[in-house]
């Protein structure tokens, strides 16, 4: 399978967890696959149909810190009477909390979709993942050729759910999967698993009979013990063996 490969590095990231409001923003160590999908959107300048296309990715950072950051809640001040949608006079209050941040993370993505890598080697917008303000880089943009093989390790990478029970090394999560670029906003999520300890597909649990699983390989990422990097390929769309969708 032809790809493009991207390798896009900064100096932090943070991808919060959509339901905690106040106090503390804890974050996924992984990026969930809708910020993948709006980080590509980013580079091409439009939305993309995402039925028939698929990604993979690596992502590893160095360390973890907590960062402290404000939300000032303004109101029209009293005894004032707005003239406009944004009146003149205000008060608030500020609201602290914790944010947990991630530190020289570096992501690698493979898209089915080699003919984007003149798109990422220009941009449409500027380069972030995560917030606005998490500005980064892409340090390699390439088109390669990937092999596929049961000669497989993984490592930093998010991996479809259905490989919860093949392995103890991961964390199980549920991120958002997509969210619909309408006014609605609809989103779906679904479960994965965080692997950022390396996992070889030969040493995976399986039923007796149960064929090994095969993974699409980088044959340019270093060998360990013989086997290659493995990628597990994910969609936006369609049945991936867990989802549901939340107000």
């Amino acid at each position: 399978m032809r790809v493009v490969k991207v390798v896009a590095e900064g100096v932090t990231t943070s991808f919060r967890y959509p339901h905690f409001m106040q106090s503390i923003q804890p974050s996924f160590e992984m990026p969930p696959p809708a910020t993948i999908y709006g980080h590509i959107c980013s580079a091409l300048g439009e939305w993309f149909d995402p039925s028939d296309i698929r990604f993979a990715v690596h992502f590893s950072f160095e360390a973890t810190f907590d960062d402290v950051e404000h939300v000032h809640v303004l109101t029209p001040a009293r005894g004032t009477l707005p003239q406009s949608p944004v009146p003149k006079v205000l008060e608030g209050t500020t609201n602290p909390f914790i944010r947990r941040v991630l530190f020289r993370p570096r992501l690698t993505l493979y898209v089915n979709r080699p003919e984007w890598a003149e798109r990422f080697r220009s941009p449409r917008y500027a380069v972030v993942l995560g917030r606005s303000q998490d500005l980064f880089t892409y340090t390699s943009v390439e088109e390669i050729e990937l092999v596929q093989t049961k000669r497989a390790y993984l490592e930093h990478t998010l991996a479809p759910y259905w490989l919860a029970r093949r392995t103890e090394r991961g964390v199980v999560v549920l991120m958002p999967r997509f969210i619909e670029p309408t006014t609605a906003r609809r989103a779906t999520f679904a479960r994965y698993v965080v692997l950022h300890r390396r996992v070889h597909v030969g040493e995976m649990l399986r039923l007796d009979g149960e064929p090994e699983p095969e993974f699409w390989t980088d044959p340019a990422a270093p060998l360990v013990a013989g086997d290659s990097l493995g990628l597990p390929f994910l969609s936006w769309v369609g049945d991936e063996g867990d989802g549901c969708a939340l107000a």
